[in-house]
C-alpha cells in the first residue's frame, strides 16, 4: 500500500520558518517527479515546488528565494524548507508524486498525473 505522509506544519508568525516532510512508503519515490502543492480556502490547488529524479527543481514565482525543495532518496522522504513566511503562504500543503513520466516533471503540471497524494499538513502564518 502506497502512502505519502506529510508532517511539520504548524502556526508561525510572519517572517518565520517551517520545514515540511513527506515520508513515502510502499514504493520508491526516487524515480518520480515529486511536488509540493498548497490550497487555501476557496482557492484552487497550486504548485509550490517540484523536484525531478535528477534533482532539478522548480518553484512558483511566489515562493522563489524563500522556499527550498529537497529529497533524501535513502529515506524516501521529500522536504520543503520554508523561510520568510508570509500570511499569504497560509494553506494546506500537500506532497504528491508523478510516477508516470520516468521521473521527469512535465510543465505545466497536471494534477491528474500525480498518482499519489498525502493527506496534507496545515501551515498558518499570522501577521
Amino acid at each position: 500500500q502506497v502512502q505519502l505522509v506529510e508532517s511539520g506544519g504548524g502556526s508561525v508568525q510572519a517572517g518565520g520558518s517551517l520545514r515540511l516532510s513527506c515520508a513515502a512508503s510502499g514504493y520508491t519515490s526516487s524515480s518520480s517527479c515529486l511536488a509540493w502543492f498548497r490550497q487555501a480556502p476557496g482557492k484552487r490547488r497550486e504548485e509550490v515546488a517540484t523536484i525531478d529524479s535528477d534533482g532539478r527543481t522548480n518553484f512558483a514565482d511566489s515562493v522563489k528565494g524563500r522556499f527550498t525543495i529537497s529529497k533524501d532518496n535513502a529515506k524516501n522522504t521529500l522536504y520543503l524548507q520554508m523561510k520568510s513566511l508570509k500570511p499569504e503562504d497560509t494553506a494546506m500543503y500537500y506532497c504528491a508524486a508523478d510516477n508516470n513520466h520516468g521521473g521527469i516533471c512535465l510543465y505545466p503540471l497536471i494534477l491528474a498525473d500525480f498518482t499519489y497524494w498525502g493527506q496534507g499538513t496545515q501551515v498558518t502564518v499570522s501577521s
